[in-house]
């Protein structure tokens, strides 16, 4: 309890004091703690020798002294004030924080904080040869002795006698902890060793300063693969949104045609193609291309942006009933002279001159129409020994000798056939107008069927019907005499009529 009470007594004789005693009271407060030296002091001419005044004084003096020298120092957030140092130092929490990173993550101190970065791109910063992590600062050994002593002034009454002698250090310059070095104000301040080029780091890294030390790091694009900065496949990653090409530490990014690049150089937007109009007619965008469409009548060539004409003609030759005319987009349809287009556009009609007046024929003549054309019948003329019955008839009397073996009448009929018609086919009917009891008919082509094209077929006992056995090509003008003999042996009698008949046939087969 001795020592307190010195300890006590220097510290109110310090507060009694100027500015520098009181300096060197916290000094030996701070620094000497329960080693400090054995001194002799009375107070008042009196000894303490109470243990509970001696208690209450030794706790006085550790709250006066000790703590407020330490406490009453504030440093931020990240650093702790050092007693020995009297300085605000980096507090490490990889170290004190244990938990200070999780998962695959790896604490990295910093000056005043710390970092968490991932496993694969920690870079070990380089320790300096024989330095452990941390050092702590040396001082001056104040065991052993002490440079000087002096003797402090004598209070008023207190006699001569001479009072007790106070230490006084006398602190030399203490050398820094391992990565700074001392200033010319007396403070430690940090070795930038990436500026002095003292560090480690090997060629393909890149040296980064800290407190107290520095660290070796890969550049952007690169990470750390045994000790060496080796290039990141971005590509492996999926940075773009299309295309990547891969570069050394770096990467780049492109789009599919129809796309272009976004101003972030990653995602790509639809290119509207049909903006530039690239298409002869109709486009439609879609996305990362287009589409050209063509109007009715034409086809997409093989550019894909062109359109050309359909040639609808050639796609059948029944497209239309007689010509087919292409045309831009479509087709057209036309006839042969003697026809017209109906109203479906591909069928041609015939065009009946006789009715619509555009004809050739006299007053005098008998316009007939047939397919494709007409003509103009003459009168009938009757020659001997017949005579004209009507405007379409010729009789031989029987009364004349020379009629005997003619033909008792002879009826012109005229009619039309198409060209190519299909056979067999029914063209023509002939029937008795009289009738005789006991009489029978035998209708025969008597004349005109040389090619035998056509035949007679007989339908009753009064009628028959020409049949056009052979397709017939226009154009072309036939006459046949369809003759119809009459029989009757009951009176012994056997007479003839004859139908000529002109069958005008046409160029077309319509």
């Amino acid at each position: 309890m001795f020592i307190l009470r010195v300890i006590f007594k220097a510290c109110l004789k310090c507060l009694e004091q100027a500015r520098a005693h009181l300096v060197l009271v916290l000094s030996v407060c701070g620094e000497w703690g329960p080693t400090a030296p054995t001194l002799t002091h009375t107070f008042g001419g009196r000894g303490w020798s109470s243990d509970k005044t001696e208690r209450m004084l030794a706790a006085l003096v550790f709250l006066l002294c000790c703590f407020q020298s330490g406490k009453s120092q504030r440093c931020t957030e990240g650093f702790t004030f050092d007693i020995r140092s009297r300085q605000c130092i980096d507090v490490d929490e990889c170290r004190t924080m244990p938990g200070a990173c999780r998962g695959d993550m790896r604490c990295v101190n910093q000056n005043g904080g710390y970092l968490c970065i991932p496993q694969s791109l920690y870079s070990q910063p380089y320790a300096r040869a024989e330095s452990p992590s941390y050092t702590e600062p040396l001082y001056p050994d104040t065991s052993v002795g002490f440079p000087e002593q002096f003797s402090p002034p004598i209070s008023p009454g207190a006699g001569s006698a001479p009072g007790p002698s106070y230490p006084i250090v006398g602190r030399s310059s203490a050398p820094c902890i391992l990565g700074y070095t001392l200033g010319e104000d007396g403070s430690c301040i940090d070795i930038d060793e990436c500026e002095a080029r003292s560090h480690q780091c090997n060629p393909t890294q890149v040296c980064i300063n800290t407190a107290g030390g520095y660290s070796c790091s890969c550049t952007e694009g690169y990470w750390l693969v045994a000790g060496q900065c080796q290039d990141i496949d971005e590509c492996r990653y999926g940075y773009c949104q299309q295309l990547c090409a891969n570069l050394p530490g770096s990467y780049s990014c492109s789009c599919n045609p129809g796309f272009n690049l976004n101003t972030d150089s990653r995602t790509c937007e639809d290119v509207d193609e049909c903006g530039t109009n690239p298409c002869t007619h109709g486009c439609l965008n879609s996305y990362g291309s287009f589409m050209c469409s063509c109007d009715e009548g034409f086809e997409l060539a093989s550019d894909g942006t062109t359109c050309i004409d359909v040639d609808e003609c050639s796609f059948s030759d029944f497209l239309c009933q007689h010509t087919c005319i292409n045309t831009p987009g479509s087709f057209a349809c036309t006839c042969p002279p003697g026809y017209y287009v109906f109203e479906d556009g591909r069928s041609c009609e015939d065009l009946n001159e006789c009715e619509s007046g555009n004809n050739t024929c006299t007053t005098a003549q008998v316009c007939f129409n047939f397919q494709g054309g007409y003509t103009c019948l003459n009168p009938l003329i009757c020659e001997p020994p017949y005579i004209e019955l009507s405007d379409n008839q010729c009789m031989c009397s029987a009364e004349n000798p020379a009629c005997r073996d003619r033909p008792f009448t002879i009826l012109y009929r005229h009619m039309d056939l198409s060209s190519g018609r299909s056979v067999p086919a029914d063209i023509f009917q002939m029937q008795a107008t009289t009738r005789y009891p006991g009489a029978f008919y035998i209708f025969q082509i008597k004349s005109g069927n040389e090619g035998r094209e056509f035949y007679m077929r007989q339908t009753s006992n009064v009628s028959a019907t020409l049949v056009l056995a052979r397709p017939i090509r226009g154009p072309r003008t036939v006459v046949l005499d369809l003759e119809m003999v009459t029989v009757n042996n009951v009176i012994n009698f056997r007479g003839s009529s004859i139908i000529r008949l002109t069958i005008f046939v046409s160029e077309h087969p319509f």
